[in-house]
């Protein structure tokens, strides 16, 4: 097995402040032709979804029709269908009809208030859930404590530096 070898492009910096100048304008020039690239591409996709939606809203509301005549048939025959409920489907030739329910789930409007009912009687204490969490922020906010109190698992990484162009958009006179 032969590895491929690719050559990278060098890379020749600006030799002046003009040369600098002239290749953030190109930059610019490019980000904006690319820009109206993906513009011309969103025009098609957004026409193309357009055109599979007009296509495909009569097949949805066939389907939708069908499904709704299939579970009125179901539901009058339910009892012979499940073997009187003992079986939760059943199979068609074509297909298999089946009857679920979602699993519960639990709700909760006002939860502060709901908080201090719980809170308030002794016997629902094992309702409420108590988060514990290191405070990221407070970490940052004193790194020199940290420096001189080390803790293990606990360290301070600084974010790496970027080096950004931001190209000026032209206005016409």
């Amino acid at each position: 097995m032969t590895k491929s070898k690719t050559k990278t492009q060098a890379v020749i910096g600006c030799q002046s402040r003009d040369e600098a100048t002239e290749a953030i304008k190109r930059i610019g020039d490019l980000v904006r032709d690319k820009e109206r690239v993906q513009a011309a591409l969103n025009d098609q996709v957004a026409e193309l979804q357009k055109q599979a939606g007009e296509a495909v809203a009569p097949l949805t509301a066939e389907i939708e029709q069908l499904e709704e005549a299939v579970k009125v048939w179901a539901t009058a025959h339910r009892d012979a269908l499940t073997d009187n409920g003992k079986v939760k489907f059943a199979d068609l030739t074509t297909g298999i009809i089946r009857w679920r329910n979602n699993p519960p789930k639990c709700t909760v409007s006002g939860v502060d208030a709901v908080l201090a009912l719980l809170e308030n009687n002794p016997i629902f204490e094992r309702f409420i859930r108590v988060k514990k969490e290191v405070n990221k922020e407070a970490v940052l906010n004193e790194p020199e404590f940290f420096a001189a109190h080390p803790v293990a698992g606990l360290k301070i990484v600084q974010g790496k530096e970027f080096f950004v162009i931001e190209p000026h958009n032209q206005e016409l006179a």
